[in-house]
């Protein structure tokens, strides 16, 4: 028996701190006000983008959790787990209810793997590889792999656990005992142990959330009483708000300059650095795409230093920094901070000369998403970098809907898609597999439609390896045959920054010693202050 982690009590202790802190008198009802992108996936089992996080992470728990301040996993729900070749086994706590009163047991466990196996949505492709779940008794559960996945238990950070219960008396109609799994119930109502409770959701508007006084951690005094998580906010619209002091934290998707002039105001900026990056995608299947001198030409004329500049909000804050590859500075199978990329005119103008296509019959599509303008500045970017190399282009703005069904077939994808796209566990493999696989193209994180089998293969030894040495040889071979084949620009790595008022603090966003290695962990609102009455 390989123990993975037994009980780790002190990362139990790094990440929970808080949490343990029991509520104190509520003088007045303290209400958190913030805003993300449009839509707000309430049902766990779909959640895939940033807004779904938040609202997931704190409606459900999940078996393990990220150490705060530090690399590694920490016990939630799960107070210990084990593995044994492709068996892993976990021990769950006895304490923890949903909210509905229902005891949490390992038979939810197995039906919350079950329904998203069942639904194949959102993030379902992480336990595609998972051919066996079973309660062994009603605190203990076993998962079976049909082949080895060395990031397998980061994967639990993604499985919120469902009241099985409550799902069932909620049942809708639909092929099968299962009818529609719950997907009615669960699109407009919580099922979950999480510290909120949903009082209301629209998911084209807003969710409200509020404490869950019978939350099995506590939630602090100091908490707001009261989440309201809207949808869509115009930017204009999100700095007046914060100005008057009707708004509490923004969404990341705010130019720079208006972070920067709510700085000058007052604002506090909170940071969130970042286990992804800006990725401009090349559909690698239409002309001239389909060479790679074409592509290569693209991404060395590509003017990464401009774009730096232009995500910086203040001297001390920006919303990135400079790419080193495929791989974010930091993970695992990066580049180092020195080999940052640079802009190089005459390898892009020796690579066109080696292209099949002649410059002056180019014509690329630029695409830049609807609901995020920063993009548009990069797509004005990309024509002048493109231009001086002869070749022509055409920007189009696409609202996400549209850009997201287009690319499920390569004949209607963009030549060039702007995209930000992070690890959803932390590990590379949750940042590559899904974009550079050949089984998975098609989806919004892989419009290059890449076909690559030195990739497939190194993709499959990142994953296959348990030997961290051995998974960082895969990562930095992956790395450089990536930038080899470019399949896409690396514009930079991210960092997401958000405005925020002095009514709330986020020390999982302002103090490295208490960040989590996860995007939007950092909204869990049950870690967060609020002044009494405010």
């Amino acid at each position: 028996m390989n123990t993975i982690a037994k009980r780790m009590a002190a990362a139990l202790i790094g990440v929970s701190t808080m949490a343990l802190v029991p509520a104190g008198p509520a003088f007045a009802e303290t209400v958190l006000r913030l805003d993300e992108v449009a839509v707000g996936e309430l049902d766990p089992a779909k959640a895939s983008d940033y807004a779904d996080s938040i609202l997931m992470f704190n409606v459900y728990d999940t078996l393990v959790l990220p150490v705060q301040g530090a690399p590694g996993l920490a016990p939630h729900l799960a107070k210990s787990w084990s593995a044994d070749d492709n068996k892993h086994t976990f021990v769950l706590r006895d304490d923890v209810k949903f909210q509905s009163g229902n005891p949490l047991t390992a038979d939810d466990v197995v039906f919350s793997l079950q329904r998203m196996q069942a639904l194949g949505a959102g993030l379902s492709y992480l336990f595609a590889n998972v051919e066996s779940v079973e309660a062994v008794d009603e605190h203990t559960v076993s998962f079976v792999l049909k082949e080895a996945y060395a990031p397998f238990v980061s994967s639990m950070l993604r499985l919120p656990i469902v009241d099985k219960q409550l799902v069932m008396e909620n049942l809708g109609e639909g092929e099968g005992d299962m009818g529609d799994w719950g997907q009615a119930y669960l699109s407009a109502n919580g099922a979950g142990s999480g510290a909120y409770k949903v009082t209301a959701h629209n998911p084209q508007q807003e969710t409200v959330m509020a404490k869950n006084a019978d939350y099995f951690l506590g939630v602090p005094g100091v908490a707001p009483d009261t989440a309201r998580l809207r949808y869509g906010l115009e930017p204009a619209t999100v700095r007046t708000l914060i100005a008057q002091g009707e708004h509490d934290i923004s969404s990341q998707w705010l130019p720079p300059e208006v972070l920067k002039a709510l700085s000058k105001d007052g604002a506090q900026l909170l940071t969130e650095s970042g286990t992804g990056g800006f990725y401009v995608k090349m559909n690698t299947t239409k002309a001239p795409l389909d060479d790679v001198e074409c592509r290569l030409a693209l991404t060395n004329a590509f003017d990464y230093g401009s774009a730096i500049k232009m995500i910086a909000v203040t001297d001390d804050v920006s919303q990135g920094s400079a790419a080193t590859g495929a791989i974010p500075v930091g993970m695992l199978g990066a580049n180092p901070p020195m080999d940052a990329l640079k802009r190089d005119m005459d390898a892009a103008k020796k690579h066109l000369d080696a292209c099949r296509y002649e410059a002056d019959d180019i014509n690329i599509e630029i695409s830049w998403i609807a609901e995020v303008p920063l993009e548009e500045r990069f797509a004005l970017l990309m024509q002048a970098n493109f231009a001086e190399l002869g070749i022509k282009s055409e920007i189009k703005k696409m609202p996400w809907a549209l850009f997201a069904e287009q690319v499920s077939k390569p004949e209607n994808t963009p030549h060039i898609s702007q995209l930000f796209v992070n690890a959803v566990t932390g590990d590379p493999d949750t940042l590559l597999y899904g974009m550079y696989n050949s089984k998975l193209a098609g989806t919004w994180q892989s419009p290059e439609y890449l076909k690559d089998a030195d990739v497939d293969d190194l993709l499959e030894q990142g994953r296959d390896n348990t030997d961290l040495a051995a998974r960082e040889t895969a990562y930095k071979a992956l790395n450089d045959r990536l930038m080899d084949i470019a399949p896409t620009i690396y514009g930079f790595d991210r960092q997401s920054v958000f405005a925020a008022s002095d009514r709330v603090k986020v020390p999982a966003l302002s103090d490295p010693s208490k960040a989590f290695g996860l995007d939007g962990m950092g909204f869990s609102f049950r870690l967060m202050e609020m002044q009494d009455g405010k």
